[in-house]
């Protein structure tokens, strides 16, 4: 059985270390795609305060396909460039957008969310998912979370 829990009073940096060794612990070794996704997105959501979806889109043709998430129902289908995953999907760059209601073609799938990340999952220099945290905090996320969830990213390339 794994029990991981975040240690209250972290520095962003000390928790996305903590995240990313659970995330190691949990995949490493495993060759299940849906499972370690599935383990990731629960892990997200335990770990990040202030959040309300943590989960992941996986490029399926020339679209993003729901995967494992926590949180409400989401949109099950996204076109590459479309809303904030599409964007992170097409450009194959980290999208920080600390107000969704100002991003342009964002996707409401819970009206709720009022910032968002979305990091892609590179696979030789290709996109093959992204991961994506949405919050109903305004600017819930920044730059320290973007580089922990951008090495989150990195470890899983191959595991997903």
């Amino acid at each position: 059985m794994f029990d991981f829990t975040a240690t209250a009073g972290l520095s962003k940096p000390e928790l996305y270390r903590e995240l990313l060794a659970a995330a190691d612990a949990l995949t490493a070794g495993e060759s299940d795609a849906v499972a370690n996704m599935a383990n990731v997105a629960a892990l997200l959501w335990e770990f990040l305060p202030d959040v309300n979806w943590t989960g992941f889109y996986r490029v399926v043709g020339d679209e993003l396909v729901l995967g494992p998430f926590a949180g409400r129902p989401a949109c099950i289908r996204i076109a590459m460039g479309k809303g904030v995953c599409g964007a992170a999907a097409l450009q194959g760059e980290t999208q920080l957008v600390p107000d969704v209601q100002a991003f342009p073609g964002h996707i409401a799938c819970d009206g709720a969310t009022e910032s968002e990340i979305v990091v892609p999952v590179l696979r030789d220099g290709k996109v093959i998912a992204v991961i994506d945290c949405d919050s109903p905090v305004k600017a819930r996320f920044d730059a320290e979370d973007a580089a922990g969830i951008e090495a989150l990213a990195a470890l899983l390339a191959d595991r997903i």
